[in-house]
């Protein structure tokens, strides 16, 4: 909400509060003010000038050679380039040393030959936002109107010598989305009168009644409509005082009698929309909700279909409004309108947010209706509005209005005892000083014993139960007048569980070795949504998705991330490394919630280092992928139980993926993209994992030991193993684990011989076995008896044979 400060003065005596002091102590009082704007800071030298002669720039066809009257002796010779300058204007001129937004500064000139003293500026240039500027001067210099005075200060002439606070309201104070609200808060702040504007329309001798007849068939969407008629009005330009107290509530001015209900909204709080009666099509309005598929042009001149869920304001037999939406463009107010029939209704929040979410349709009255208006501003906003076109219209307003009312709302009563307010907000308040308070804002209040009785306005729907009045006492008393105390009673300091700590630990390893986190979507496409799932369960679809490529939850997050590479591969990074902990659902029995696991995932494609110096490039492989893991095991204290083991996968490279394994059971899986599926998405070879986050965090390690530095030497020795092809390193190196018992301490592989020298069908895979025992050195008798056993194991479980 935009509220201007010299319009606020209107109700509200600011005398010795300036903008800044009033935005301090609104945000103190519990409604935060985000921004205080002067409408001309920065701007000096501009005045109102007449155009006494214009003509063709003599070299150039775009520009105007114009002799203007600047209320300073002799005219002065400006060159101006807008398209509707013309002889007889009053305009806006800023002269040879004045200043205008942005520190621009004007100065004598010379435009294809000719003098220029200065510019004649559009609002635009004068710092109004182009979406605020009436169509008429959109593009082109802004005219005043003929009895503003030559040489006067053009900003103050149009209304800009003012401030703008901006309020960040939320939902439940509505209220303040009116000016009037606005004055009842700060009224209430500074303990001063609130001023409402006064009423007085005097009426002609026919009435409303005889024009126009009011039918309610949605009584409960629409308690209350109120009708008025306003004769003989004459569409012209809005006063100026009016234009600008609009913009600066951030709203563009259109005619009076559009700017005079857009008025009566900004003041009041309360939507009105304007007909012309003439093209109406009929004397009767009946509001009903619209047909299946019944349609209607709105403002915008758009087409819209509508459903039995649509409120509508029609003649009778066709809609002419959406109603506290959009009016219609069968019966909009045009340059020919004569006679209004203004409408004032009040529409219930919930039709109207349906109405507005269906057709995408955000106006300043729907966001009014939905967070709710007082209803007992209907009928005295219609009245104000009447009163404002006969003045800025001529109008003539007829007798009466018509009405259709089923509306019974009271204002709600609400008790609170003293005691409560003074345990709940740590004062020592007496009752009178809370009565006092309550009745600065124009709340009803009467006292028995230590008991408030309030009777709450209309307007503040926002109070219904007795905390909300604590609320009002503690934040007008001052928040910072309340006494600073610590809580009273036992507490538990928070701290991290365990599963948290190790889930920080994973991602502060894994940003270590040098991969990047990535947030993505839970939500992902039909086509994508089974890819390198881990579990096969039936896809999970959303009721109202947004998209068909955000339409189901996902059972992988590598889709994802792979799009994350392709996105930045298209942008020439194509070295990248990336990371994500995030939930995969899985779908259950129908009718019941999904099953949430948390997985972790990885993707690495491009350079793994690069050194040009050196020369050195080293590209991403499986090793570099399965050496994290291994880290990130071995951080965990789990790497002892982790086995990997080769694996065919959908979408996965045949040859360079394997399956993890923790204690014999499948936690996910590591590997390389297949190269059809990095083909399709544009990478270079590309590594991903993904695991189940919660068996790895979930799994029991034992206490951390530590042991001494032993005192006795090691004994490495070699083998040589020949086997079949399709026997992996990593079966091989189990069975050397197991059978080499408690002395044999370290095994890895170092060589792999597949040459020419050896049989068809089978190939060489060297491990290096390290021995030793902490308590005594070993003998030659104790590696040959323990080595022998390796040997005989893998001869016997692998048909493995020492290569000679």
């Amino acid at each position: 909400m935009y509220v201007s400060y010299k319009w606020l003065q209107d109700y509200v005596d600011l005398t010795g509060v300036s903008p800044d002091e009033l935005a301090e102590k609104i945000t103190k009082s519990g409604i935060e003010v985000e921004g205080v704007e002067t409408l001309n800071e920065g701007i000096s030298g501009v005045v109102v000038g007449y155009v006494l002669e214009r003509e063709k720039h003599p070299d150039a066809d775009k520009l105007n050679k114009c002799q203007v009257d600047i209320g300073a002796g002799e005219p002065v010779q400006i060159i101006c380039g807008a398209p509707n300058v013309d002889k007889g204007q009053k305009v806006a001129v800023a002269t040879v040393g004045a200043v205008l937004p942005g520190n621009f500064k004007i100065k004598k000139a010379k435009l294809r030959g000719e003098v220029s003293n200065g510019m004649i500026c559009s609002l635009q240039e004068l710092g109004f936002e182009s979406k605020l500027v009436a169509k008429e001067y959109s593009e082109g210099i802004y005219v005043f109107p003929e009895d503003t005075e030559i040489g006067t200060n053009a900003l103050d002439q149009l209304f800009r010598d003012d401030q703008v606070l901006e309020l960040g309201l939320t939902p439940n104070r509505a209220d303040c989305q009116s000016m009037l609200g606005v004055a009842y808060e700060v009224g209430a702040i500074l303990g001063r009168e609130v001023k409402l504007p006064q009423t007085e329309v005097k009426t002609g001798t026919e009435k409303a009644a005889d024009y126009i007849k009011v039918t309610v068939d949605a009584k409960e969407d629409n308690p209350l409509y109120v009708a008025k008629v306003i004769k003989n009005v004459t569409i012209k330009p809005s006063p100026l005082w009016m234009q600008a107290r609009l913009t600066a509530a951030g709203i563009r001015p259109h005619n009076n009698v559009v700017d005079i209900t857009n008025y009566i909204l900004i003041e009041y709080g309360q939507p009105l929309h304007a007909f012309d009666y003439d093209r109406l099509g009929s004397k009767e309005i009946v509001v009903r909700r619209a047909a299946d598929g019944e349609e209607m042009l709105t403002l915008d001149n758009a087409k819209r279909k509508l459903t039995a869920d649509h409120l509508v304001i029609t003649n009778g037999q066709v809609p002419v409004a959406l109603a506290g939406v959009m009016g219609g463009a069968n019966s909009e107010v045009q340059a020919n309108t004569t006679t209004v029939l203004l409408e004032s209704a009040y529409f219930t929040g919930g039709t109207i947010r349906k109405s507005s979410k269906d057709h995408g349709l955000r106006s300043e009255a729907s966001s009014r209706y939905e967070k709710g208006v007082d209803p007992h501003r209907a009928r005295p906003a219609a009245e104000r509005a009447a009163q404002l076109l006969a003045e800025y219209a001529g109008g003539e307003v007829l007798e009466g209005s018509v009405e259709a009312d089923h509306l019974s709302v009271e204002p709600a009563v609400v008790s609170v005892d003293i005691n409560k307010i003074n345990r709940l907000l740590g004062t020592e308040l007496s009752v009178q000083q809370a009565a006092d308070i309550l009745n600065r804002l124009q709340f009803s209040t009467s006292v028995d014993g230590g008991e408030l009785t309030v009777t709450v306005p209309t307007r503040r729907g926002d109070i219904t139960i007795e905390e909300d009045l604590i609320e009002e006492v503690g934040r007008l008393y001052g928040y910072d007048n309340l006494a600073t105390t610590l809580p009273i009673g036992s507490s538990t300091p928070g701290h991290l569980s365990d599963y948290q700590k190790k889930r920080r630990m994973v991602r502060g390893f894994l940003e270590g070795a040098g991969l990047y986190q990535a947030v993505t979507y839970s939500l992902t496409s039909e086509e994508k949504s089974l890819q390198f799932a881990m579990e096969a369960r039936t896809p999970i679809k959303l009721a109202m998705p947004m998209s068909e490529e955000r339409s189901i939850l996902r059972l992988s997050i590598i889709p994802h991330l792979l799009e994350v590479l392709k996105y930045n591969a298209a942008r020439q990074n194509d070295s990248l490394a990336i990371y994500e902990t995030g939930s995969v659902f899985l779908s259950t029995d129908e009718g019941d919630l999904p099953e949430e696991k948390e997985h972790l995932s990885a993707a690495v494609t491009g350079l793994w280092e690069t050194h040009p110096w050196q020369g050195e490039k080293k590209p991403v492989d499986f090793f570099v992928l399965k050496g994290i893991l291994e880290g990130l095991f071995s951080k965990l204290g789990i790497l002892d139980s982790i086995e990997f083991r080769k694996l065919e996968k959908e979408g996965m490279h045949p040859g360079r993926t394997a399956e993890v394994l923790l204690a014999g059971i499948s936690i996910g899986f590591v590997g390389q993209i297949h190269p059809k599926v990095e083909k399709e998405l544009d990478l270079k070879e590309t590594y991903v994992f993904e695991l189940s986050l919660k068996a790895i965090l979930a799994e029991e390690v034992a206490p951390l030991k530590y042991e001494a530095i032993p005192r006795y030497p090691s004994i490495t020795r070699d083998i040589a193993l020949v086997v079949d092809k399709t026997t992996t390193a990593g079966e091989l190196s189990t069975i050397i684990k197991d059978a080499g018992g408690k002395l044999l301490k370290d095994v890895n592989v170092f060589d792999l011989y597949e040459g020419d020298r050896m049989e068809p069908g089978k190939k060489s895979i060297a491990f290096s076995l390290k021995y030793f025992d902490p308590e005594r050195t070993l003998t030659d008798e104790d590696i040959v008896k323990a080595h022998d056993k390796v040997l005989d194991a893998v001869k016997e479980k692998a048909g493995a044979v020492l290569r000679g």
